[in-house]
């Protein structure tokens, strides 16, 4: 997906502006920086403003290039924190959960993986999806909505890998192995459902 035009793109303008660069000058090559998946990209096109998109499984930051090492990482944790906030009150509708099927299946599935229809329902309370392989039919269950979008990739995933696998044998978990945030996305998903049995823990009292 091309920089210049992101989706889901998060802006802001840094508190102290960075001065005006002359006309004409050419961008610098993006620098790709970074920890785990974000990448940031320094550009002399970009004097004041900071954004930040999802590209796939990474984060893409831009950020002025005279910004400094230590500017460039508060303001990462900044559009870090924006994107999740955005996503978590974004809810995706079913002509954007087909075109997300058909991305993770292409990216992760060879392709092979190709459903007749994606939707939300509201009637699968115990699971977080289900699959008809005879009718290609997926169906994602409302409660991801709002949840961190690698953990609805996983789940959305998960289902299409049963349109290629039924059960859930090792070649069912060997296509998803290549999927690179499947533990985190069990995980996230288990401590939702443990969460309501956990005991309460007393209040602490004031002394």
């Amino acid at each position: 997906m091309p920089a210049d035009s992101p989706p889901d793109l998060a802006g802001e303008t840094p508190a102290r502006s960075a001065g005006r660069r002359q006309r004409g000058a050419a961008a610098q090559q993006p620098r790709a920086a970074v920890t785990s998946a974000v990448e940031v990209r320094r550009s002399t096109r970009r004097s004041r403003t900071v954004s930040a998109y999802r590209e796939g499984d990474r984060t893409i930051v831009l950020i002025p290039a005279r910004m400094s090492e230590a500017e460039e990482r508060r303001w990462v944790g900044v559009m870090l924190d924006k994107l999740a906030a955005q996503e978590s009150k974004r809810v995706i509708g079913d002509s954007e959960l087909g075109d997300r099927a058909e991305r993770l299946s292409g990216q992760y599935l060879g392709g092979r993986a190709r459903p007749a229809t994606v939707r939300w329902v509201t009637n699968q309370n115990t699971r977080w999806g289900s699959c008809t392989p005879a009718e290609g039919s997926i169906r994602l269950s409302h409660r991801l909505q709002g949840m961190p979008e690698y953990v609805l990739d996983y789940v959305l995933l998960h289902e299409l890998a049963h349109l290629l696998v039924p059960g859930h044998g090792p070649r069912f978990w060997q296509l998803l192995e290549a999927y690179p945030r499947t533990e985190r996305a069990r995980g996230y998903l288990e401590g939702v459902v443990a969460a309501p049995r956990l005991p309460h823990l007393p209040a602490a009292r004031e002394e």
